[in-house]
């Protein structure tokens, strides 16, 4: 017998694009639960892919005899792929169903991660991540237009407060899962876990989550968007992790045409009939603003994450297991706090947190900076917990600020660029980081280099999150717990 609850009759109806029409589920119904147990979890093995692989990274390099470019690649291969081509992802969901185009990319991730696991040497895996980020750029921006799209307006803060401390705790238990693999397995093992995951997300996706899509979505696709955000991304991210070893000729070259791909993209992207990236979003100052203290954010999260792994097993003696033990802390608060900081959050509005958030997780990276050769259990579990407390104030308020800019009909749109500048943030920084610290090469076995660059490291990182604080502080002033952010002139609000 169905759930009464899966078909609430005060919930207004909503077209699919192709003549049928929904109605929104209940957050409580069953249906409204395994669509939201969908989209988690299938865009949190993504997240857990990445934090996963962090942990396991000195044990590939020393198996495969990688250099600490080489790591940068493994880390960097997904994250490059997915940052360039999730704005694809979300404008291909919005135009042939949101449903479909992510479930297409959980099966492709799947298939990219049983090539990780078969790889013979650095490069196969570089590839093979590079494969895995196309699969999670198509399904990871369809995760929050599902949820706008099949979820009650009422309903939507909480299911998306719960989505964003889930997928929080996907990251945050990355470390400790990847500990516990590489401490009873290979670390192909790493790669073959998602395997089942996939599945799981597969059959339920197809069961119950209802399909959606942009009905104004018209018009040639935006093919030159595509193009030049993959190119210019990539380009960015392999000068900034080999250009120190290139001739200064060729490096300036790489960095002019850099430039002139980001120029020529802004002039696209205002001549598209139907752009990949909607510039009228950002007439938004709320939704600029998030975004811009995501790319901060991220871009420290991700390198202090990829940082700390280093320092623990190769400076303090950590093994793998210990290290994700560590990171256990971040777990435990995120799962425990995720949904009562949402609820306040609603309560107070997102400036106060977005703003509190980053400076308690910069607190955390300064107590995490004395780590080094003999340091205990102490520094690093108390560095932890004040880390995994500033992510769980900031998370949930972030995520509805850039959606709650944007009117539901560009909630692909929106999503996808709030995760591609997020993604963005992490790959620029882990590139960027090594070689701004003094770090190259095998660097990163010798213990006293790599304390070295490992602390400055974390002293840029803490800034990175002050200031997104501060971006938050200022850029989103007059967000209040009754208000919506306020949409940019050409837009429609939602209602």
């Amino acid at each position: 017998m169905s759930d009464p609850t899966d078909h609430p009759t005060p919930a207004p109806r909503r077209r699919t694009g192709r003549g049928r029409v929904i109605t929104p589920y209940a957050r409580r119904s069953s249906r409204g639960l395994i669509t939201l147990a969908t989209v988690t979890l299938g865009s949190g093995i993504t997240m857990l892919d990445t934090s996963v692989v962090a942990i396991a990274l000195p044990t590939i390099g020393r198996e495969l005899n990688s250099s600490l470019g080489g790591l940068q690649w493994v880390n960097n291969g997904l994250i490059l792929s997915l940052s360039a081509l999730i704005l694809v992802g979300g404008s291909l969901g919005d135009r042939l169903g949101r449903r479909r185009v992510y479930l297409v990319g959980v099966v492709w991730f799947a298939l990219a991660s049983l090539g990780c696991a078969l790889a013979p040497a650095t490069g196969w895996l570089v590839v093979a991540r590079v494969l895995q980020g196309v699969g999670a750029a198509l399904l990871t921006p369809g995760a929050l237009a599902i949820i706008r799209s099949s979820f009650r307006e009422e309903d939507q803060p909480a299911v998306i407060g719960t989505w964003a401390g889930v997928s929080g705790v996907a990251v945050a238990i990355g470390p400790f899962l990847g500990g516990w693999l590489l401490g009873h397995f290979s670390w192909r093992w790493i790669f073959l876990v998602n395997l089942p995951l996939c599945a799981v997300v597969i059959l339920a996706g197809l069961a119950a989550v209802p399909e959606s899509r942009d009905e104004e979505a018209t018009g040639r696709f935006d093919v030159a968007g595509a193009g030049l955000t993959s190119a210019v991304l990539a380009s960015l991210t392999w000068l900034l992790i080999d250009g120190h070893q290139w001739p200064p000729v060729l490096a300036a070259t790489v960095a002019t045409a850099v430039v002139a791909g980001a120029v020529a993209f802004v002039l696209v992207e205002r001549r598209a009939a139907y752009p990949l990236v909607p510039l009228t979003l950002f007439s938004s100052r709320v939704f600029t603003s998030a975004n811009l203290m995501t790319f901060l954010v991220y871009g420290a999260l991700g390198s202090i994450l990829f940082f700390l792994v280093l320092q623990l097993q190769n400076t303090v003696g950590f093994s793998p297991r210990d290290s994700g033990l560590a990171t256990l802390p971040i777990t435990i608060i995120l799962m425990l706090l995720s949904a009562p900081m949402s609820t306040l959050a609603q309560r107070l509005g997102p400036r106060r947190p977005m703003t509190v958030g980053p400076m308690i997780v910069a607190l955390g990276v300064l107590i995490l900076s004395r780590v080094a050769a003999g340091s205990g259990w102490g520094s690093v579990l108390v560095g932890t917990s004040v880390f995994g407390l500033g992510l769980a104030v900031l998370v949930s308020p972030l995520t509805a600020a850039v959606l709650g800019a944007a009117p539901e009909r560009l909630a692909g749109a929106a999503s996808a660029i709030n995760n591609a500048v997020a993604r963005t943030g992490s790959l620029l920084a882990i590139a960027a980081l090594p070689a701004v610290v003094g770090l190259s090469g095998a660097d990163y076995r010798d213990a006293g280099l790599l304390t070295a660059g490992y602390r400055l490291a974390t002293y840029i990182t803490a800034a990175l999150l002050v200031l997104g604080g501060l971006v938050s502080w200022f850029g989103l002033r007059g967000t209040g717990p009754a208000a919506r952010p306020e949409p940019g002139p050409s837009q429609t609000p939602t209602a």
